[in-house]
C-alpha cells in the first residue's frame, strides 16, 4: 500500500511540472513585468525537494532541469545539474537538519533562486563577453529572480497538500 501512496504522488508532480511547463511556454499567458516573465519549474522542483527524500528530489529536479533547458534552448543538462544539485541539497538539509515550514521553504528557495540565476549570468552572459555584463544582471536577471521568487510560496503549499494528503500511513 505504501508504494501505491508514492507512485501517486510522483504522478502527480509529475501532472504539475508537465501542466506549469506548458503554462510557461505558452506565449501571452502569465503577464510580464517589464517584459520579464518568471520560470515556474525552479520554485516547483525546490517545493517538491521539501517534501521527498534526496533521491526522487534530485529525480524531479533533474526532470525541471531538462524542460527548463529545453523549452529555453539553452544548453541540454546546465539547469538540470543545477537543479539536481539544489534539490539534492534541500531535501537532505530537511531530511537531517531543518524542520519544514514557509521560513525555510523561502530562504532555501531563495538562496538557491539566486544561486540559479547568478550561474545562468555568469554562464551565459558573462563568459560569452557580451557587453554590459552588470545592466543585464540589473535589468533582466534580478527582476527575474524576484518574480520567480514570487512563486515560492504558492508551489510550498500546493506541493506541500499533496505531500500531506498522499502521505504514506
Amino acid at each position: 500500500m505504501k508504494n501505491h501512496f508514492r507512485l501517486f504522488r510522483y504522478f502527480a508532480y509529475s501532472l504539475e511540472i508537465l501542466v506549469l511547463f506548458l503554462l510557461q511556454q505558452t506565449p501571452n499567458l502569465i503577464p510580464s513585468l517589464w517584459g520579464i516573465k518568471p520560470t515556474l519549474l525552479i520554485p516547483v522542483a525546490l517545493s517538491i525537494a521539501l517534501f521527498e527524500k534526496e533521491v526522487a528530489a534530485m529525480g524531479f529536479g533533474v526532470a525541471c532541469g531538462l524542460l527548463i533547458d529545453f523549452g529555453r534552448g539553452d544548453v541540454i543538462g546546465f539547469h538540470a545539474i543545477l537543479l539536481a544539485i539544489c534539490c539534492y541539497t534541500i531535501s537532505a538539509l530537511v531530511t537531517n537538519l531543518f524542520k519544514t515550514n514557509l521560513l525555510t521553504a523561502v530562504l532555501m528557495g531563495l538562496a538557491s533562486i539566486v544561486l540559479i540565476f547568478f550561474f545562468q549570468w555568469i554562464f551565459f552572459y558573462v563568459f560569452p563577453n557580451y557587453g554590459q555584463a552588470g545592466y543585464a544582471l540589473v535589468r533582466h536577471y534580478l527582476p527575474r529572480m524576484a518574480y520567480t521568487a514570487v512563486i515560492l510560496p504558492i508551489t510550498y503549499y500546493f506541493n506541500r497538500a499533496f505531500a500531506i494528503f498522499l502521505r504514506e500511513r
